[in-house]
C-alpha cells in the first residue's frame, strides 16, 4: 500500500512539475504563440527573408539608414523602424484615417470617425490595391509586412485596435499633411448636427465661425546666382504637432536614395531630398474641394435631389461605427448618403452639402512615391504630372540649379465666374468640373530672374518679387488666399540676399522679427501719445519698454513678453472671418481692424496684458524665456512646472516670425510648447549633396535614450546637425547595426 501510495505521489509530484513547466512555458511564450496564430506559416517565413534583406544603421543621433537591395526591402525595413521609434503614432494615424478613433476616445470622436467614414470608402482603397501595378503592389505589400513583423517580434506592444496590417491600409493615407482631409469649407459640427439631429435634416441657418489658427510651413529655394558656391539651396521647413514626423534614410539597389520627414506610418518621404533633387511641401489653400447645395425632397420615403430639371434618388451607405462606451465596445449603425457630387456632409439654410473633393486616390500615393526617385526637373515634374497631390505646394531645387514652385498639384477646372469658396448650386450641370488643369496651367514659377523663391502658406503671386505669377492671368480658384506677415519676413530676408551659405539660409530660416508689430505698434504709441494723463501714468514703462524693443523675441527679453501677450489680444479682435480662404488674409485683415478699432481699446488690451501678466506671474516684468519653455514630458502629454525645461526665446508664427514655437499653459503657470518647427532641413545640390537638419526634441520616443532630447538645445537656438548621406560616413558614425527583428 505504501508502495503504492509512493508510486502515486511520485506521478502526481511528475504531473505538478510538468504541469508548472508547461505553465511556465506557456505564460512566457503565449504571446509568440498567440501573435504566431495571426500569420501563417508562409507569412511569418516572408517576414523573416524580408528582414534578412533589410540593414538599419542607427547613427550617433539615433537617425535610421536603411539599406536593402529592393525598394520593397528598403519599404519593410523603413515600416519597422518606424514602429520601433512610434508605433503609437502610427496606429494613431490610421484611426484617424480609417474613422476608427471612437473605438479608443469614445463619443467624443465619433463625428470625425463618420465624416472620415463618409469621404473615403475602404472598399475603394482595396479594390485600388487590387488592381495596382505589380512592382507598386510589393511596396504596399512590405509596408504592412514591416508592421507586422514588428507586431510579431514584440508582442509587449498592445495595438489599441489594430492587430495587424493590411497593405491597403496605405491607400487610406496617401497624403503627408497633418489632417490633410479636405471638406469644402464644413465644419464638424455641421456634420454632428445633420447625422446626429433630426430624422428630417432639412437644415438650419448656417452662421460661420472660423477660427483664427497658427498654422503653416515656409519654404525657400535659392538660385545659384545667389549662393556663394553656385549652387542651388533649398530650406525645408515645416510647422506642425511636435513629433509628427520621423528623420529617415531609405536606399535600395534599384536607385531608391532619399533623406528626409516621413509622416508616421506612411512609406514615402513626405519632405527631403536625394542625391539630385529636393523638395518642400507647404499646406495649400488652393480651392480643391467643393460643396454643391442640393435641393432635397422627400416622397415615399425616399430623398430625392434635384438636378438638371428631374429628381435622382439620394443613394445611401450603412456605416457601422464602434464608439468605446466606459469598459465595453458598442456599435452604432449611421446612414450616409451620397449624390453624384459626393457624400452629403451637412445641411445649410435648407439644402443638402455634398462634398467633391480627391481626398484619396492612388495616383495621390504613387505621385508621393515616384518623386522620391526623380532624379531631373523633368522626372519630377512627370512624376507631379499624376496631378493627385490635393492639399500642397511644393518648392524644388536640384543639382542642375533649377529652382521652381507650384502652387497646388490638383486642380479641377471650374466656372472661372462663380465663388468656390462658398458652396455652389447643385442642381446645374454649369457647376460640375470639367477635368483638371495641367501641370503648366497651375501656378508655377520655374527659374526666376530674381533667383528666389518662397512660400510660407501665403499668395504666390507674391511667391518671388517681379518674377511672381500674374494674378490677372489665373482663376480665382487656383489662389484664393491673401498675405501673411510670415511672408513678408521672408521676402525682404531674400528680396536682398547675396552669396548665401548654407549657414546663412539657415540663420534666416530662424530669423526672429516679428513682422506684424510693424503694424501693430505705431497705432498704439500714436494713442498712447493722445491719452490722459491717468493712462500714461499706468503705461508709460510698458510703451517705453516696446518703443525701444528691436521687434525680435529673444529668451531674456520683456519686450517679448509685452507683446506677444498684447499682440495675441489685438489678433482677438480682427473681424470674423467668413471662409477659410478669407482668413488666410492676415496682413489685409490687420489693417483693416487697425483703420476702425478705437485708441480706447488699443490701450484697454495692452493694460489688460499687462494686469494678466501681474495676475498671473506677480508682476509684468517678466522675461519671455522665464514663462515660455520646452520641456519633453515623459508620458508626451503632462507638463510641470516642477521639471526640467529650457527657456525659449521663440514665438508662434502669427506675429510674422519665420522659426515658429507654439506655446500655452498646460495647466501650469508657464508656457510650454507643443506645435511648429519640426524636422528643418537646409540643402546644397552640388556633385555633392551637403546637408543640415535638426528635429524637436530628438529621434527617440524614449525618455530613457539620449536621443530623447539630445537634439532640443540645437533646435532652439537653430544649430544644425550635419546630415550623414553617404554611407561611408554612416558607417563613421554608426551607433548600431542590425536587422528587423535581431
Amino acid at each position: 500500500m505504501a508502495s503504492i501510495s509512493g508510486f502515486r505521489f511520485d506521478l502526481f509530484s511528475k504531473t505538478v512539475v510538468t504541469m508548472t513547466k508547461a505553465l511556465f512555458f506557456a505564460i512566457i511564450f503565449l504571446p509568440f504563440f498567440s501573435n504566431a496564430q495571426k500569420y501563417s506559416k508562409e507569412e511569418l517565413q516572408k517576414f523573416k527573408w524580408e528582414a534578412g534583406a533589410v540593414t538599419i544603421i542607427r547613427d550617433n543621433w539615433g537617425v535610421p539608414h536603411i539599406y536593402g537591395k529592393t525598394d520593397a526591402d528598403a519599404v519593410f525595413g523603413l515600416m519597422y523602424a518606424e514602429c520601433e521609434d512610434n508605433f503609437k503614432g502610427i496606429e494613431q494615424n490610421y484611426l484617424y484615417q480609417l474613422g476608427k478613433q471612437a473605438e479608443v476616445d469614445g463619443e467624443k470622436s465619433l463625428y470625425t470617425d463618420i465624416t472620415l467614414q463618409l469621404i473615403a470608402d475602404t472598399t475603394d482603397a482595396i479594390k485600388d490595391y487590387n488592381t495596382s501595378a505589380p512592382w507598386f503592389k510589393k511596396l504596399m505589400d512590405a509596408f504592412a509586412d514591416g508592421v507586422n513583423y514588428y507586431l510579431y517580434t514584440h508582442p509587449e506592444v498592445k495595438p489599441a485596435v489594430f492587430q495587424r496590417f493590411e497593405p491597403w491600409f496605405a491607400l487610406m493615407f496617401t497624403d503627408g499633411s497633418v489632417s490633410a482631409t479636405v471638406t469644402g469649407g464644413i465644419n464638424l459640427s455641421e456634420t454632428r448636427d445633420f447625422y446626429g439631429g433630426s430624422s428630417e435634416k432639412l437644415g438650419t441657418i448656417y452662421q460661420p465661425n472660423i477660427e483664427e489658427k497658427e498654422t503653416g510651413s515656409n519654404g525657400f529655394a535659392i538660385a545659384p546666382s545667389r549662393s556663394k558656391s553656385g549652387h542651388a539651396l533649398l530650406y525645408i521647413n515645416p510647422h506642425v504637432p511636435f513629433y509628427f514626423r520621423s528623420e529617415v534614410q531609405l536606399v535600395s539597389d534599384e536607385g531608391l536614395d532619399v533623406y528626409g520627414a516621413v509622416t508616421w506610418g506612411q512609406f514615402f518621404v513626405y519632405q527631403g531630398f536625394n542625391k539630385h533633387c529636393g523638395w518642400m511641401h507647404t499646406t495649400s489653400y488652393a480651392d480643391v474641394g467643393d460643396l454643391y447645395a442640393e435641393k432635397v425632397s422627400k416622397k415615399d420615403g425616399q430623398w430625392y435631389y434635384e438636378y438638371n430639371g428631374a429628381l435622382k434618388p439620394i443613394t445611401t451607405r450603412k456605416l457601422v461605427i464602434s464608439v468605446k462606451q466606459g469598459g465595453h465596445t458598442g456599435q452604432k449603425i449611421i446612414t450616409g448618403y451620397y449624390t453624384h457630387h459626393g457624400p452629403v456632409l451637412g445641411s445649410r439654410d435648407g439644402k443638402w452639402l455634398a462634398l467633391r473633393a480627391n481626398n484619396r486616390s492612388y495616383n495621390a500615393l504613387l505621385e508621393s512615391w515616384l518623386i522620391t526617385k526623380a532624379n531631373t526637373f523633368g522626372e519630377y515634374k512627370k512624376a507631379m504630372g499624376l496631378l493627385s497631390n490635393a492639399t500642397n505646394n511644393t518648392v524644388y531645387a536640384d543639382d542642375q540649379g533649377n529652382i521652381a514652385f507650384w502652387y497646388g498639384n490638383f486642380m479641377p477646372k471650374r466656372d472661372p465666374k462663380l465663388d468656390w469658396t462658398l458652396p455652389v448650386d447643385g442642381t446645374t450641370p454649369a457647376t460640375e468640373w470639367q477635368g483638371l488643369h495641367t501641370l503648366n496651367e497651375i501656378i508655377h514659377v520655374y527659374n526666376p530672374a530674381t533667383g528666389w523663391i518662397q512660400n510660407c502658406n501665403s499668395t504666390p503671386f507674391l511667391s518671388s518679387g517681379i518674377s511672381s505669377p500674374d494674378k490677372s492671368k489665373c482663376p480665382a480658384y487656383m489662389a484664393p488666399d491673401g498675405q501673411n506677415y510670415r511672408a513678408v519676413n521672408a521676402i525682404k530676408l531674400l528680396s536682398n540676399a547675396k552669396n548665401l551659405t548654407l549657414d546663412q539660409l539657415i540663420d534666416k530660416g530662424y530669423d526672429h522679427y516679428l513682422t506684424a508689430f510693424d503694424a501693430l505698434l505705431p497705432p498704439l504709441f500714436k494713442a498712447y501719445s493722445n491719452a490722459p494723463d491717468s493712462i500714461k501714468e499706468r503705461l508709460a514703462e510698458p510703451v517705453q519698454i516696446l518703443q525701444k524693443w528691436d521687434k525680435r523675441t529673444a529668451a531674456n527679453s520683456i519686450a517679448t513678453t509685452i507683446a506677444v501677450e498684447w499682440g495675441t489680444l489685438m489678433m482677438r479682435a480682427l473681424s470674423p472671418a467668413k471662409t477659410v480662404e478669407e482668413g488666410t488674409y492676415q496682413t489685409a485683415r490687420t489693417e483693416a481692424m487697425l483703420q476702425t478699432i478705437s485708441n480706447k481699446q488699443l490701450l484697454d488690451n495692452l493694460n489688460r496684458a499687462i494686469n494678466d501678466l501681474e495676475k498671473r506671474y506677480g508682476s509684468w516684468k517678466v522675461q519671455w524665456g522665464d514663462i515660455n519653455r520646452y520641456q519633453r514630458p515623459a508620458d508626451g502629454i503632462i507638463f510641470n512646472d516642477s521639471l526640467p525645461s529650457l527657456p525659449v526665446g521663440q514665438t508662434s508664427s502669427l506675429f510674422g516670425q519665420l522659426p515658429s514655437f507654439v506655446s500655452r499653459t498646460m495647466n501650469t503657470k508657464k508656457r510650454y510648447g507643443y506645435s511648429g518647427n519640426s524636422f528643418i532641413a537646409a540643402v546644397e545640390f552640388g556633385s555633392r549633396i551637403k546637408a543640415k537638419t535638426i528635429v524637436t526634441g530628438g529621434e527617440s520616443f524614449d525618455p530613457n535614450s539620449k536621443h530623447y532630447t539630445d537634439q532640443a538645445g540645437m533646435y532652439l537656438e537653430g544649430k544644425f546637425k550635419d546630415v550623414l548621406f553617404y554611407k561611408k560616413d554612416v558607417l563613421i558614425h554608426a551607433e548600431k547595426t542590425y536587422h528587423p527583428g535581431t
